[in-house]
């Protein structure tokens, strides 16, 4: 079972920036596509940035598109989140998952190995 790492997380003002990192100790990430998923308080978890495996194919959600970067770093193992030009409602808790797909990333897939996840707050 893949065990997932998120750190990154914690209060930035609106409009502030945040880089958030999933890495998996002792296993690799290499084969595996990893998205990174928001819960904000009373909702369910939403993909808002995925990423496959061999690194060329991406997928977004449309509210952040324009602001998110998902990139991974495979020396370091690790998969980031890039978050800029924050917003109140990207207030959350941000977790990592992995699929075993090899193919396009796809964030409306089903993801296992869930992270404990890091919060995020975007408040002034």
């Amino acid at each position: 079972q893949l065990q997932l790492v998120e750190s990154g997380g914690g209060l930035v003002q609106p409009g502030g920036s945040l880089r958030l990192s999933c890495t998996a100790p002792g296993s690799s990430l290499d084969f595996y596509e990893i998205g990174w998923f928001h819960q904000a308080p009373g909702k369910e978890r939403v993909g808002v940035a995925c990423i496959s495996s061999h690194e060329l194919s991406t997928d977004y959600l449309n509210t952040v598109k324009d602001r998110f970067i998902i990139s991974r770093d495979k020396v370091k193992n690790t998969v980031y989140l890039q978050m800029n030009n924050l917003r109140p409602e990207d207030t959350g808790i941000y977790y990592c998952g992995a699929r075993d797909y090899r193919g396009s990333a796809d964030c409306e897939a089903t993801y296992f190995s869930w992270g404990q996840g890091t919060q995020v707050t975007v408040s002034s």
